[in-house]
């Protein structure tokens, strides 16, 4: 027999034999109706995101990140040009709520128009973390943008050690996750601890918290601060989950949990139930470490807040910072419920909960970080405005890092490396080259926002206020920003002492100048 006449019958033989199957197979109806063509139907929705991403949807679209931020994103960590041609395609005249920020005419100070003008400028915080409440170890940090908390086991080896090192390279922090202290969390860049409600990294052979293990963790890496988890926006009121595909030996080792097995955190913690009892573990993790320590939270009901706000009232026991994450927040696996249905987007929450400190007046003894895709630079002026001190950035630094969207982090089938512990996809991923790109990433991020704060007038974003942006109703009306939150006048600021002293900081920044003055005008 001549295998030429065979091999081409081998295809026919295949579509048959499928055909077959799908005739008598029961589960799904479309293969029985439309047996080999009813597959199409499958593939199509599999690759639906990617077809929407590419073909389908318009530039500014998509959701979660439309394809002109993902490409602002994209040309921004490879230092290409990431500016805009022919103007904004964003529907701005038809939009409710679009943010418009109020540049000056006459100032002392104007933005730099290099396109590379200011990338290398530090601009740090206006506030000193732990310094209200005397922290042993309080410190003011060097970036007013910093990496929230993605952990080691639902993000890849290669990924943790490119944005360490990009963290390292830009001068900003990274968020460790709940999923403990990695070696790939020890390239350089300075570290947030977080502690979730499963202790991973600091718990003893049963699960319970321990202390001891707690401070042997802060002392093994360059760890400035401990965030304790109670919440996440994208899944709020509801404790992480960990697929068993993802819970690999070195996982396992580091969290103290089996191989392979689904990691499943508690919604709740164990060593606190109120908010009493919490800041005394607050004040207690801070005795024993002598770092700054704060929580991240979602925001629903309110009563956990107006109790935070009575109990730090009498200056007694507090955190040093909230992190309050926008139900538009991203995740690695959530109930669809949860991502789109519980807990207030980030300027909804935010507002909500700087109100309360305000009206108590106790702002400034708080640092307040926003996260939530505040990774974009409208995005993160408008949370300096209403009253952040810092934004926590986390798709975005994926991006960087060459995320193309593709929404299987929850698949372990992540197709660039970075949400998966499939040894071959991560391998893909080069930590190197990659941390290059996400410290280009934050570094541009800066420094638009330091662009945009200067061409309203002021030397940092943090000095921008509630009063130099407006929310647009389409084409007919706007309102103050301050107005819209019902902020009062002062709100949403540093201190004084604050103000002066950030804006002395920031006197060697890469400032803008007019041309030289000429003889009539002098």
């Amino acid at each position: 027999m001549k295998w030429s006449y065979v091999l081409p019958a081998v295809p026919a033989v295949g579509v048959a034999a499928l055909a077959a199957y799908d005739l008598i197979q029961k589960p799904h109806a479309l293969l029985r109706n439309y047996p080999v063509l009813g597959h199409m139907r499958y593939l199509l929705e599999e690759i639906g995101p990617e077809i929407r991403q590419y073909i389908v949807t318009s530039n500014d679209e998509e959701r979660p990140f439309s394809r002109n931020q993902r490409r602002w994103i994209y040309a921004s960590s490879k230092l290409q040009n990431n500016y805009y041609g022919f103007g904004t395609d964003n529907n701005m005249e038809y939009t409710q709520g679009y943010p418009i920020i109020k540049h000056r005419t006459f100032s002392t100070i104007s933005p730099a128009t290099g396109q590379h003008a200011g990338e290398e400028d530090a601009i740090p915080a206006a506030k000193v973390l732990g310094g209200p409440r005397n922290r042993t170890k309080a410190f003011r940090p060097r970036s007013i943008v910093n990496i929230s908390a993605m952990s080691f086991g639902s993000m890849s080896a290669n990924a943790i050690e490119a944005i360490n090192r990009g963290a390292a390279a830009a001068g900003c922090m990274h968020n460790t996750g709940e999923g403990g202290l990695s070696p790939h969390h020890k390239n350089g860049g300075d570290l947030t601890l977080q502690i979730g409600t499963a202790y991973f990294g600091c718990r003893d052979e049963k699960g319970r918290f321990d202390i001891e293990k707690l401070k042997d963790v802060a002392a093994s890496g360059p760890v400035k601060a401990i965030e304790i988890k109670l919440s996440q926006g994208a899944k709020p009121g509801l404790g992480g989950m960990l697929p068993g595909a993802k819970v690999s030996p070195e996982i396992a080792a580091i969290r103290g949990i089996p191989e392979g097995v689904d990691c499943a955190s508690p919604s709740r913690h164990a060593e606190f139930h109120d908010v009493d009892s919490m800041l005394d573990w607050v004040e207690f993790i801070a005795a024993e470490t002598g770092l700054p320590v704060g929580i991240k939270s979602a925001v629903g009901n309110m009563d956990f807040w107006d109790e935070l706000v009575a109990q730090m009232s009498t200056n007694q026991r507090g955190v040093d910072f909230i992190t309050v994450d926008g139900g538009e927040g991203g995740t690695g696996a959530a109930p669809l419920i949860f991502s789109e249905s519980v807990a207030f987007p980030f300027r909804v929450g935010f507002t909500e909960v700087y109100r309360r400190f305000a009206a108590a007046g106790i702002t400034d003894n708080v640092t307040f970080i926003g996260s939530g895709k505040l990774g974009l630079p409208d995005n993160a002026v408008v949370a300096f405005a209403l009253g952040a001190d810092m934004v926590n950035v986390g798709r975005e630094i994926m991006l960087s890092i060459g995320c193309i969207q593709a929404q299987k982090c929850h698949t372990d089938a992540c197709p660039t490396g970075i949400t998966t512990q499939n040894q071959w996809l991560a391998r893909g991923l080069d930590p190197t080259l990659k941390s290059v790109r996400a410290a280009n990433y934050v570094k541009t991020l800066r420094r638009d926002l330091l662009k945009v704060s200067e061409a309203c007038g002021v030397a940092h974003p943090g000095l921008i206020s509630a009063d130099d942006l407006d929310i647009l109703n389409g084409c007919e009306s706007r309102t103050p920003l301050r107005s819209v939150y019902g902020y009062e006048t002062g709100w949403g600021q540093p201190s004084v002492v604050d103000s002066a002293e950030i804006t002395r900081l920031m006197t060697g920044a890469s400032h803008g100048e007019s041309a030289p003055v000429s003889a009539t005008a002098r």
